[in-house]
């Protein structure tokens, strides 16, 4: 069975966090054996363990618009604003764990900080609520 496209980009996408995640795994591991402690930066560790998680969610979402009712279009644009949104986290904070310039990027946020985390929250769940839906009317309500 051939993908749509919307499904190719996005396992594609969650191939290219799972590689991040793993180069991230690397940087990890050179912080946590170069460090006094043995652990890496705290920034490090969650870059690390949400582009792992992050990920297998692209997954998800790849299933949820391979079966949806929506579109290709519309199933693309709703997954990339997810994917965009999990990007720009893994790079926040891979960037501040390489810094190493907080161990809270809330405590003294940056302008427009706030500003990002409404719209993470708007666009991711607003992405996945419609392929959610979209998956919800191919599958129960126009099932074949």
């Amino acid at each position: 069975m051939q993908l749509d496209l919307d499904t190719k980009v996005i396992v594609l996408a969650a191939g290219l966090l799972l590689l991040w995640a793993l180069v991230l795994g690397v940087l990890k591991y050179r912080q946590m054996s170069t460090s006094t402690d043995g652990t890496a930066h705290r920034y490090v560790d969650i870059a690390h363990r949400a582009a792992l998680m992050y990920s297998f969610a692209a997954l998800v979402l790849a299933v949820l618009a391979q079966f949806s009712a929506w579109s290709v279009t519309v199933d693309l644009v709703a997954a990339s604003v997810v994917l965009v949104f999990f990007v720009g986290a893994i790079l926040s904070y891979t960037v501040h764990g390489i810094r190493r310039d907080t161990e809270n990027q809330f405590v003294h946020p940056v302008a427009g900080t706030h500003l990002f985390m409404v719209l993470l929250i708007v666009g991711e769940i607003g992405g996945t609520a419609v392929l959610v839906v979209g998956f919800a009317l191919e599958q129960f309500v126009r099932p074949n």
